[in-house]
């Protein structure tokens, strides 16, 4: 018996006939919303690369993450600058972390990754976190320190949270810097394949 109803049983016993007359189930919900899981495609669901049209969001979450385990390692050895042992450590550190409070959503038609350092874009939808995402963030982050270099990477941090965002998102190659002619942080149209004789 749910204890609910047994403490109604019981309070109807002591008291009399009456007593538990608010002890009814309580009304159901006048409307109900489904929201559904976000419908992913063969790339998105196997390919071991982040999509193209998330990689901005994924840069972003990346920063956010060197930023944050940079900070508190700066706090924690009560120093304003790190040795270079110290912030290599930290960046393959913050690189090989878990990642599994990411995850992809869908916001009218279109996917955007969420987790920390993300804007939430929505409050009620469905997100799913886990699955190739993780992977695929280790691997994006592993990718800017090898090509930018812990140095470049810790000296960006040392100037403010704001610049390593413009040198691994914005720069010249970031996967949020505008396409020619194309809107930022998202993929330019592809070109048209020539046949070459």
């Amino acid at each position: 018996m749910r204890p609910v109803l047994a403490a109604c049983v019981a309070l109807s016993l002591v008291l009399g006939p009456g007593a538990g007359d608010g002890c009814e189930d309580p009304p159901s919900p006048s409307f109900s919303r489904s929201i559904p899981a976000p419908q992913l495609s063969a790339e998105e669901l196997h390919s071991p690369h982040m999509p193209q049209s998330l990689r901005c969001d994924a840069c972003y979450a990346i920063t956010f993450q060197l930023e944050e385990q940079l900070s508190k390692a700066e706090a924690k050895l009560g120093r304003k600058a790190l040795r270079e042992s110290d912030y290599v450590e930290v960046l393959e550190r913050s690189c090989s972390q878990s990642w599994e409070l990411y995850g992809v959503q869908e916001l009218n038609g279109e996917k955007r990754l969420t987790g920390p350092g993300l804007q939430s874009q929505q409050p009620l939808s469905v997100a799913m976190t886990g699955g190739p995402w993780p992977s695929r963030l280790a691997k994006m982050c592993h990718s800017f320190v090898g090509e930018q270099g812990e140095e470049q990477l810790y000296g960006a941090h040392r100037r403010g949270p704001s610049a390593l965002r413009e040198l691994l998102c914005h720069g010249e190659k970031g996967p949020c810097a505008p396409p020619a002619g194309g809107k930022a942080g998202r993929p330019a149209p592809p070109k048209a394949l020539q046949n070459e004789l």
